[in-house]
């Protein structure tokens, strides 16, 4: 592994809990890494541990194979050749472009600054920006530079603390594409935070998701969304609810059914005999065996417009989004779903549509866990 952090424990004078608590993580070479959450939940503290901001109580921090933060060890900031973007892109308003992209390289010869400055430039896509200050220069534009000027002294680790926050949405998808490409294109190795949860999904390998300073799962993006490993990631990871359900065993083949205000559905431990792309029975906790009372999580995704369907819902809400609605729908026992769906299937407030699950993970708590 290239980075590993293990164990890291941060207290703050005054502060009862641990702004980050036992937090382990890893990234591979090259990897791109994200930690999300709520603010407040530790993700920067924990990034400027890595940077050698903070300096951690307990635990350990290693970046190829070296240790940074340990028993007995603390290896300053300005030594661990570690480059940071911060979400106020922190250039130099008084210098032009090419000064503030090779502020990091003094002490190497002038032909040779020269000529990584405008590499860098030419890499984030500005390479006439050269003469420019940055207060001509868009938002977009100014978060490439100090992307720029980051990657300049060629780091061992890039952190990104925020990048994009104080960009308007539409900018910021589109720019966390292009750093995800510029960044495998330099084959850098990095970790940013956001509380975005499409920047996350957009740029990152694997994503963490934290809570009161804890990792509350370390995983791909793919996974977090479809098999989330506690009640607070089902929740806070995409559209979904948590639905009532009985779970029993439907045989000697291992299979399940779970019985719903929505429908049956039914599973089997063979992945072959699962629609395609489902895995079977996925239970984040475990669930005892024989009947039981579980929530389900169903996604938006999961909840099919289906005017055959036996199963009714009203609409209680929609939300246009162009090529689909986000309904929100509520079933006679009063459970509310949501549904995405087509934006041709355009319906009014109060109506009743047919709705049927098409569920491919069945991720399963213990009911009111």
């Amino acid at each position: 592994m290239f980075l590993e952090v293990d164990q890291v424990c941060i207290r703050y004078p005054r502060t009862p809990a641990p702004a980050v608590d036992a937090v382990s993580l890893q990234l591979q070479p090259g990897q791109l890494g994200v930690l999300l959450g709520p603010s407040g939940s530790g993700k920067t503290s924990l990034l400027r541990a890595i940077a050698g901001l903070e300096q951690p109580q307990s635990g350990s921090i290693r970046l190829d194979g070296r240790l940074l933060d340990g028993p007995g060890l603390r290896i300053p900031a300005e030594e661990r050749r570690i480059g940071m973007v911060f979400q106020d892109f922190a250039l130099f308003p008084h210098l032009d472009i090419a000064t503030n992209v090779g502020f990091g390289l003094r002490g190497m010869a002038r032909a040779q600054r020269t000529a990584v400055v405008g590499d860098m430039l030419a890499l984030v896509g500005l390479p006439d920006a050269h003469k420019k200050f940055p207060h001509q220069l868009s938002g977009g534009q100014q978060q490439r530079i100090a992307l720029a000027r980051a990657l300049a002294p060629q780091p061992r680790l890039l952190l990104l603390d925020e990048p994009f926050s104080s960009l308007d949405v539409e900018l910021r998808e589109r720019l966390a594409h292009d750093v995800r490409d510029i960044l495998k294109r330099t084959h850098t190795t990095a970790l940013m935070v956001t509380h975005d949860q499409m920047e996350a999904f957009a740029v990152g390998d694997v994503v963490g998701v934290m809570q009161h300073g804890r990792l509350e799962q370390w995983d791909t993006p793919y996974s977090l969304y479809h098999r989330p490993a506690t009640r607070f990631v089902a929740d806070f990871i995409g559209h979904g609810v948590l639905m009532q359900g009985r779970l029993r065993r439907s045989g000697t083949d291992g299979g399940v059914e779970v019985e719903t205000a929505a429908g049956l559905l039914r599973y089997q431990d063979d992945p072959s005999a699962n629609p395609p792309g489902s895995t079977g029975m996925e239970t984040a906790n475990a669930i005892a065996p024989g009947p039981a009372a579980i929530d389900v999580l169903l996604r938006a995704d999961d909840v099919m417009h289906d005017d055959a369907s036996p199963f009714k819902a009203q609409v209680l809400r929609k939300s246009f989004r162009g090529a689909e609605f986000l309904y929100t729908l509520q079933l006679e026992n009063g459970q509310q779903l949501l549904s995405l769906v087509p934006s041709h299937h355009d319906h009014g407030i109060g109506e009743w549509i047919g709705i049927r699950l098409d569920v491919r993970h069945l991720v399963a708590f213990p009911a009111g866990a």
